[in-house]
């Protein structure tokens, strides 16, 4: 976690933006545009000068809750999150390049200016959406409601963080799989 102030376990930046209407609080972590500026500089990305950039952002935060919803329980992609998010992805500006990679070459995009951020949670819904190999889960802990993406080799992954939820439900698993103590009528 970058900032204690947010909760960035998502394994993907727009799972960690969706993820601050879940706070450890339970409240919204991001209640008013100063904040949303805090979020942007906790995922080290330039927070937007306008005054409209918090409605938008809000707005796009809800269709993509809506989206992560819908992939965990394994229904279709609500149409108006992929509209909302291509529309962010027409405005980033750039090129495709061709790269050699690993011995091999790839074609990829450059972007020609710094990406704003909502243009970069766009951006990482869809590299989760085009991976075949991503899985988005919401997490099994007792308390928690998080949304983490899942790309294990047996895509298992049931919690958010081994260290957060993990270990209270190795725990509470262990518990229920003791005998229950023996008791005497002396």
């Amino acid at each position: 976690m970058a900032d204690s102030e947010f909760i960035l376990l998502g394994d993907a930046l727009w799972l960690d933006f969706i993820n601050t209407i879940i706070s450890q609080a339970g409240t919204d972590a991001l209640p008013d545009p100063a904040s949303y500026r805090r979020w942007c500089k906790a995922v080290r990305a330039a927070p937007p000068d306008e005054p409209e950039a918090y409605t938008e952002a809000v707005s796009l935060r809800n269709h993509l809750l809506g989206l992560a919803r819908a992939i965990d329980q394994g229904r279709a992609a609500p149409a108006s999150a992929i509209a909302a998010m291509n529309g962010l992805l027409q405005r980033v500006e750039g090129y495709q390049q061709l790269v050699r990679i690993g011995g091999a070459w790839q074609l990829r995009f450059a972007p020609g200016r710094p990406g704003l951020v909502l243009e970069a949670v766009a951006r990482s819904v869809a590299e989760t959406l085009a991976d075949p190999r991503v899985q988005v889960r919401q997490c099994a802990g007792q308390n928690c409601r998080l949304f983490f993406s899942d790309d294990s080799p047996t895509q298992a992954r049931r919690w958010c963080s081994g260290q957060r939820c993990g270990r209270t439900g190795l725990i509470e698993r262990r518990r229920a799989s003791r005998p229950a103590p023996l008791l005497s009528d002396s």
